[in-house]
This record gives C-alpha cells, sequence and structure tokens, in this order.
C-alpha cells in the first residue's frame, strides 16, 4: 500500500522538524481516518507514525503516497485537544508534527495499539528446576515472581514495580521460560466521593472558593496567598462540585518532589481515581495512566507540565500551583509554557482555570491589573499559623566558617536545642565551585565552556562543568606552575554539609540537591523525618522552595541573597524575589513562630529591603513600574532568537543576516530589535552562541511578521552548520 494512488487523501502530522502537513492517499476501499487517529505512513525511506490532522491539501500533487496501515479506527486525540496542539504549534512557530509527538506517551509514539490491553507475563514452562538458574540469580528471582501468579499472569507494569527489570522477562522469554501477552484492561466509572470532611474555611478562603464555584464557563482566576494560607485548601473545595457533576480535574504542578505530596493530600481528601503524569514514570504506568484519563476514568489528573495535553473528554476545572514556576516553561525544543497553555485550554473547553502563587509572576499579576484575571488574595496563614519573622545578617567585615556567619551559627543552636528543625538554603551543589591554585591564581575552567569547573568529592574527587557533560580527574598539582597547593574555593552543598556536621555533629541532616536525590523513594524519606518531631537540618537547593509542607521548622537560613539581584538578566531580581520568599514560606507553617535570616554582602540593597519590609507585593509594583518605563515585557512581548555554532564570527554573523531580513518586512517599524549580541555565557558545550530580543507592543503585530521570516531562516541555506531556536515568551536570556 505504499506506491502512488489517487483517491481520498488525509493530511498527516509528522514528528519532524519540518514544517507543515504531509498529504497521504487512503487506500480504495479502506474508511478514511478521522482527524486525531494515528496512521503509518511511508516518509522518504523510513517508515513513520503520524497524526492525521484533517483531509488533504487540494494543491497536493495528483499522484501521493499510501497510508501503510490505520492505527486508531476511533480518534486517539479528541476535537478540543488537537485544537490546542495546532493553536500552540502556531502561536510557538513550531513543526505541528513535534507538538502531536509531544503530547502522546512514547509507546503510542512507536505504534502500540490503545485498545486499552494490560500487558502481562505467565510462565510456559513452570516446573522448571531452580538449579538451571543458578548462575542467573536475577533471572532466578523473576521466574520465582511469576511463579507466585496463576496462568493469568501478572501486569508487566506490577512487575516492574517489584524491582524485576523488562530485559529479565525478555531473556526468559528467548529461554522458552516465559512469555508475554496481553488482557482487556478493566475500566471502572465509579462516583467520586468525600472520605475526609474539608476544613472550615476563613472568610478569605470563603470568598475565594465561592468565586471559583459560582464561575460560569471559562473565567480566570489567580489565587494569590501567602505560604501556609491555605490554596490546596482552596483548590480541594472548589473542586468537589466539580467532581460531584462527573467531570474532571487537572491539577499541574512544577516539580515531580511535589507530585507524591499533593497526590497524598487529594486521596486523602477524595475517594476516586487520582493519576499522576510525570517523567519519572515508566512508558508502561505513564501509558496507563493517559488511557485512563482520555477515557474519563481518572477524575483527578495530576501532573507536570507536560500533561496539560492529556485528553480529558469532561473537563471541568485546571488548577496550576506555583503558576510563577520556571519550571512551566519547556526551555528546549517545542518551548512552550504550560500555565499559559492551562488559560488557553481552558478558554476553548469553557471552564475556570485556578492559578496559585505566594509570589505570582508579574505577567499574571499584570493580567490582572487588566481585568482579565480575577485576583483572590489569601493574605491570612491557615489555623494560628503567623508569617515568619525577616532579618538581614550583614556579612561585611564578619569571618564566616564555609559561608556560615556566627550569628547563623547561633541562632541555629538556639532552634535545634528547643527541639525544632531548621533548614539551610543554598542553591549551588557540589563541594565548591572554583578550583584554584594559591600561587599562581589558576583556575580550573571547563575546556568546553565560560565556566569554572565545580569540585565534587563523591563518589570520588573530580571536577565537573553543571553546563555540560565534562569531567576530569582532580589533579595533583597546577598545570599552569605545577604548585601542589590547590585550594577548592567557594562553598556547595556538600561543603556545607561537612562544616555543618562539625558543628551540628548530633544533629541529624539531610540533603536535598541533584546529587542526593536520584534514587527512588528519596523524598517519601525527606517527608518523613521532616514531619517527624526533634530537632534536625535540612541543607539544600531550590528543590527544597517548592511547596513542600515541614510543620517542624522554625529557622530558614538563606546563605546567599546577592548573586540573582546582580545578574544582567532583567528578570533575575523577581526570581530572586519569589524565591527567597519561597524558601521563607518553609518556616512557621505550624503552631511555632518562624525566623529567616538572609545574609547578604548589600545590606542597603533598596529592592531587598523592599522585599523584606514591605513584603513581594510593593517589589512586585515597584518592579512593574520599571518594567513600564523601559517597555519590557509585560509591558511588551518579545520573542529570542538563540544561535550556535562552531565560532563566534560564523554566530554572530547568522544573527545580523536574520535581523537584517526582519527589519526589511513591511511592518517592521513597530519591531524593536536588541542585539544581536553574545549569549551571558557564549561558549558552552564547546559552541559559541548568540542572541536576537525582538520586541512588539502588539503580539498581532509580532507574530504575522514572525511566521514568514522564521519560516525563510530554517529552511534557507545561511543556517547550515548552525543550530537556531525561537523562543516566544523567553523566561531566561541564558
Amino acid at each position: 500500500m505504499s506506491g502512488e494512488t489517487v483517491g481520498s487523501r488525509v493530511a498527516v502530522a509528522l514528528p519532524v522538524p519540518l514544517y507543515g502537513l504531509f498529504d497521504y492517499a487512503v487506500p480504495d476501499g479502506s474508511p478514511v481516518p478521522e482527524p486525531g487517529c494515528r496512521v503509518q505512513v511511508p516518509f522518504r525511506r523510513q517508515s513513520l507514525i503520524g497524526v492525521v490532522v484533517g483531509p488533504g491539501s487540494a494543491d497536493a500533487p495528483v499522484s501521493v503516497r499510501a497510508l501503510e496501515r490505520v492505527i486508531d479506527a476511533t480518534p486517539l486525540l479528541e476535537t478540543q485537544t488537537l485544537r490546542l496542539l495546532v493553536w500552540a504549534a502556531h502561536y510557538y512557530h513550531h513543526p505541528l508534527g513535534e507538538v502531536v509527538a509531544t503530547a502522546l506517551p512514547t509507546l503510542l509514539r512507536q505504534g502500540r495499539s490503545l485498545d486499552l490491553f494490560t500487558c502481562c507475563w505467565r510462565l510456559k514452562a513452570p516446573e522448571v528446576p531452580l538449579d538451571s538458574l543458578k548462575k542467573a540469580p536475577r533471572l532466578r528471582e523473576a521466574y520465582q515472581v511469576l511463579q507466585l501468579h496463576d496462568q493469568r499472569g501478572a501486569p508487566e507494569h506490577i512487575l516492574l514495580l517489584m524491582g524485576i527489570q523488562r530485559r529479565q522477562l525478555q531473556q526468559l522469554a528467548e529461554r522458552g521460560l516465559a512469555e508475554s501477552f496481553e488482557r482487556p484492561h478493566e475500566i471502572a466509572h465509579s462516583e467520586v466521593k468525600l472520605a475526609q470532611l474539608p476544613l472550615i474555611p476563613n472568610a478569605e478562603q470563603q470568598v475565594a472558593i465561592e468565586a471559583i464555584q459560582s464561575a460560569q464557563g471559562f473565567a480566570g482566576f489567580l489565587l494569590d496567598g501567602l505560604t501556609g494560607s491555605g490554596k490546596t485548601e482552596v483548590y480541594l473545595q472548589a473542586m468537589q462540585p466539580v467532581l460531584e457533576a462527573g467531570q474532571q480535574v487537572l491539577v499541574l504542578v512544577p516539580e515531580i518532589g511535589l507530585t507524591p505530596q499533593t497526590i497524598g493530600r487529594f486521596r486523602a481528601r477524595f475517594h476516586g481515581p487520582v493519576v499522576a503524569l510525570h517523567s519519572g514514570m515508566t512508558d508502561v504506568q505513564r501509558l496507563q495512566a493517559w488511557q485512563s484519563a482520555c477515557l474519563g476514568e481518572a477524575r483527578i489528573v495530576i501532573g507536570t507540565r507536560s500533561a496539560i495535553f492529556v485528553p480529558l473528554p469532561r473537563l471541568g476545572l485546571v488548577v496550576v500551583d506555583e503558576e510563577h514556576d520556571l519550571s512551566f516553561k519547556q526551555q528546549d525544543g517545542f518551548r512552550y509554557h504550560a500555565r499559559d497553555l492551562a488559560l488557553r485550554r481552558a478558554q476553548q473547553v469553557g471552564c475556570p482555570v485556578v492559578l496559585g502563587s505566594a509570589t505570582p509572576s508579574l505577567e499574571s499579576l499584570h493580567l490582572a491589573q487588566q481585568g482579565r484575571l480575577t485576583r483572590l488574595q489569601l493574605t491570612e496563614r491557615a489555623g494560628h499559623a503567623q508569617p515568619p519573622r525577616m532579618q538581614l545578617i550583614d556579612l561585611r567585615g564578619k569571618k564566616r566558617d564555609q559561608g556560615l556567619s556566627p550569628e547563623l551559627i547561633q541562632a541555629m543552636h538556639h532552634t535545634l536545642q528547643a527541639g525544632d528543625q531548621v533548614l539551610v538554603f543554598l542553591n549551588r551543589r557540589g563541594y565548591a565551585p572554583v578550583l584554584l591554585c594559591s600561587a599562581c591564581g589558576w583556575q580550573a575552567d571547563c575546556p568546553h565552556c565560560d565556566a569554572h569547573l565545580t569540585v565534587h568529592q563523591q563518589p570520588a574527587a573530580h571536577l565537573h562543568c553543571h553546563h555540560c557533560t565534562y569531567q576530569s580527574r582532580f589533579p595533583a598539582a597546577c598545570p599552569s606552575c605545577n604548585s601542589v597547593n590547590l585550594l577548592p574555593t567557594g562553598v556547595g552543598t556538600a561543603r556545607l554539609e561537612e562544616a555543618l556536621r562539625g558543628h551540628f555533629a548530633d544533629t541529624e541532616l539531610i540533603r536535598v540537591d541533584r546529587d542526593t536525590t536520584s534514587r527512588v523513594g528519596t523524598w517519601e524519606k525527606v517527608y518523613e523525618r521532616a514531619h517527624r518531631e526533634g530537632p534536625a537540618i535540612l541543607l539544600g537547593t531550590q528543590m527544597l522552595a517548592k511547596g513542600h509542607h515541614f510543620p517542624h521548622v522554625t529557622l530558614v537560613a538563606i546563605l546567599d541573597a546577592d548573586s540573582g539581584f546582580l545578574s544582567a538578566d532583567f528578570r533575575a531580581p523577581e526570581r530572586t524575589a519569589q524565591l527567597i520568599l519561597q524558601v521563607a514560606g518553609r518556616a512557621g507553617r505550624a503552631h511555632k513562630p518562624g525566623r529567616v535570616l538572609i545574609q547578604t554582602w548589600q545590606p542597603d540593597n533598596p529592592l531587598l529591603h523592599t522585599l523584606i519590609e514591605h513584603g513581594y507585593h510593593r517589589f512586585a509594583l515597584n518592579t512593574l513600574a520599571d518594567r513600564r518605563k523601559a517597555l519590557l515585557p509585560p509591558y511588551r512581548h518579545a520573542a529570542l532568537l538563540r544561535a550556535e555554532s562552531p565560532s563566534h564570527e560564523q554566530t554572530q554573523q547568522f544573527l545580523r543576516g536574520a535581523q537584517a531580513r526582519l527589519l526589511d518586512q513591511p511592518g517592521s517599524k513597530y519591531l524593536e530589535c536588541w542585539g544581536p549580541v553574545p549569549a551571558p555565557m557564549e561558549r558552552r558545550a564547546g559552541v559559541h552562541r548568540g542572541h536576537l530580543l525582538i520586541l512588539a507592543q502588539e503580539r498581532r503585530v509580532l507574530h504575522p511578521l514572525l511566521a514568514d521570516w522564521w519560516l525563510a531562516l530554517v529552511q534557507g541555506p545561511e543556517r547550515r552548520g548552525l543550530r537556531v531556536s525561537l523562543d516566544i515568551d523567553p523566561l531566561e536570556l541564558s
């Protein structure tokens, strides 16, 4: 069926970095697949899985290649989801085929059938002597696990959760000892009932709950509440009538680490199917959760940013928790923002959407000022908890022990002696950020990046670049002068852990950063210890800052508050303020008052003073006023052209040509271009990077000008040897 033919045609989106759709003929006698169905098609010299998005083009050649097979009898992506994907591809100027592929679990992209069959395994030879497997202990263990199940077999995802690897099952099959088969997946449409009674809301919570529940059709809400003010309780009570009406709720959270905690809160409140969707799941687990959601079985779907694309036939409410968080923005490939797509999806479906944060993004606050979002404020902490007291520690002229000032060490001693817990925040992992020769001043730099190598001590002393994959052994002597006086300089979380253990040897300490949380179950251990009374120190990076409830933490220590205010990125002060207050919000969430100590070399910084003395909202209003004067987002709309190549001149030459082509277009007088300039870290992973920032007052002017210009750029010969990308509404200028 792959030869050329004439007849009914369909337009197919293929997972390739090419703009446009591809027409294929439907073989004679075959039904025409509907939009949203997957098909297998010939493409150049390979066979690809694509998704039908509509009828073929009338301008296509008379003869086109035919579909190889139709995978889905009914649409896999329903109309509303497909409309969202088409809109997103147009808005972010990204190939539709890659956008559609983003919305599908890996197994569906590979062509697996969605007939709701569960992959199971069973023994073919249940009486094999185990001595024959004595040289393969892992295979023997897998065989013994399968022996516990009858001929109905065991679901593969259950076996994987039990620690059996897919490779071991396949090896048993190759020996003729086991076989895989599929059995129908049982779908249960159960009612959602309360598992526990809601808490009694305070007056502000009640106003917020009633506003969300009374919304008819699309309505956008900004739930602006202090940390610990009960935003999650508002979510839970707002969604109750939605669930009772038989509809579904989508909850987006920024990090995988927050997912188990959030699921626990929602399952404790509601009896009903709750599923999670995030990158930490196996392919089988993700597919099963996706199936449950798209059939309406899962009534509450909790996930990270990609969950915004999950088909939900009865969507009645969307919640975006910690809406300000940078994790909602995809930073490579298809550079979408899940918060903005949540607003668009709710608008298309006609349901309410709630954006929640203690430190709302300036974009969301601007929308509230314009009346496009309804701002709901929670200014009181839930129960009797009080906002933490914040205090600056002036580091000028003071000795420090691995970044710890004497005042901070003393405050930690008092807190721990009282039986409470301390959270120490340092947003720099590793042992030390720089290796320095004290004799000649040589520093260990990455050979591929404009960055220093970070010193790591585990599993053995080595140097590691946090911007690329480069690693090297710890040198025995300085390569410049042969001195052996090499000093790890600066403090990372690993070195700080060492110092804290020296000061507080009898106190339990848990370090939370990317180097320590890669193992399964780590977060559960962190939560278990944090919720248990008794003195303890929690040390970590921003992974500790986001939405966690640590009821026994009464002191938060922020070791370095200055670096974010000194960045060249105009968004850096906003992100720094958000991070400081998010970390500070971990203190005093229960009945004991909280205290926050912030070490700084610039105690007179007006931004820091505004934040500490007047709170985030005064800081945000002042920052918005500065943005208005400078005509920066959100008062203008931005697109960032990134380019990288093996040489500085090639990168800059391409960007200069791109700028000239853009400004030659009719209507370009409404645009302003900043650059081209080298990226803040120009050389990274061996390539030279540059930027061109494009600003316009109105989106309806910006996007039409970008569309043809960008298409010509990516298809033109001048981009050979370069990697280029277009970032709409960029959040980072790195």
